[in-house]
């Protein structure tokens, strides 16, 4: 039997009918702000009308990626979820370090301690309170994912601690694996680094390759090693138009990979259209960009496939 871990419970894998896998609904005011102000995203009536137009249809899930510790409101997740009908997958593990203040706890644990904290939040439930403080409290929902990140400094001694225990926790409880992949990153090294520790890479999803990396050979060479790649540089013309967008996609299925392409918007507070309304919103994939995939000879199985059917494969986990 497998299930998917939603912050509601689990759930059989053919409930879900589509799904978005790399979304950001609720973030505190923190030191992601002092960053970059558009994440922020922490008013709770915004983000459930938001999530209200999204979910119009039965079956609409939706990844969380905003991990622990990182100004995540996990708390605010399964109260969405109860009133908007839009099933949420929430995410532990970890962002990249600046995120983090200095003194924070992700710093000072060693791996077998945050491995330890990320299982807790995928078998008993997530932390809440713990920005700055030790993780203590907890709720009763539960992670469905572990989120991670490979910066352009690559594995120094942080990262890789940080790694480590993320595939202690995937390798322990089933759940995929999620890697932000930062322009400028090798995500060809990480996956060497991820196999040689026995990690799945059929277990793997890779975020953010269609504006991390312009070079489609390096795309080519994650998918002939089962990993699947989560693109969302939809609406979002500072990278490049959504017909670029398209294009990838669809030389990514002409390589033979539809099976492990997935989709998402990685909103933030400027491109949800609740809290900007001149933003794209979450219907934008549905309502835009899916005519534009058609358009461009992408066929509705295979559209099925991206937002059905490789989101029900990566997202399950095996009881």
């Amino acid at each position: 039997m497998s299930y998917i871990q939603t912050v509601s419970g689990a759930l059989p894998p053919e409930h879900l009918l589509f799904c978005h896998c790399h979304e950001h609904l609720m973030i505190s005011k923190g030191v992601s702000w002092t960053i970059n102000p558009v994440l922020w995203i922490d008013d709770f009536e915004k983000t459930l009308d938001e999530l209200k137009s999204f979910s119009q249809n039965p079956g609409t899930f939706l990844v969380d990626a905003q991990p622990i510790g990182c100004n995540r409101m996990g708390e605010q997740l399964p109260l969405l979820a109860e009133q908007s009908g839009t099933e949420i997958i929430a995410s532990t593990g970890f962002h990249k370090m600046i995120f983090y203040p200095n003194n924070h706890w992700i710093f000072q644990y060693d791996s077998s301690r945050l491995s330890d904290i990320f299982l807790h939040e995928i078998y008993q439930g997530m932390y809440i309170d713990c920005d700055n403080a030790a993780p203590s409290s907890y709720i009763s929902a539960k992670a469905g994912m572990i989120k991670c990140a490979l910066d352009t400094c690559g594995l120094n001694e942080q990262y890789k601690k940080l790694f480590d225990a993320a595939i202690i926790a995937a390798n322990t409880s089933g759940v995929p694996l999620m890697v932000h992949i930062e322009k400028g990153s090798d995500p060809i090294m990480l996956a060497d680094y991820l196999e040689a520790q026995k990690m799945d890479l059929h277990r793997v999803i890779f975020c953010h390759l269609d504006r991390a990396c312009a070079n489609l050979e390096v795309h080519k060479r994650l998918c002939e090693r089962g990993i699947y790649l989560e693109y969302d540089t939809i609406g979002r013309p500072k990278y490049h138009d959504d017909l670029v967008e398209a294009g990838i996609f669809t030389a990514l299925i002409n390589y033979g990979f539809e099976d492990l392409l997935l989709f998402s918007l990685d909103t933030t507070r400027a491109r949800l259209k609740s809290y900007t309304p001149e933003g794209v919103g979450l219907n934008y994939i549905k309502d835009t960009f899916l005519p534009i995939l058609r358009q461009k000879g992408v066929t509705t199985k295979q559209i099925q496939k991206i937002s059905q059917k490789n989101c029900r494969q990566i997202l399950s986990i095996q009881d």
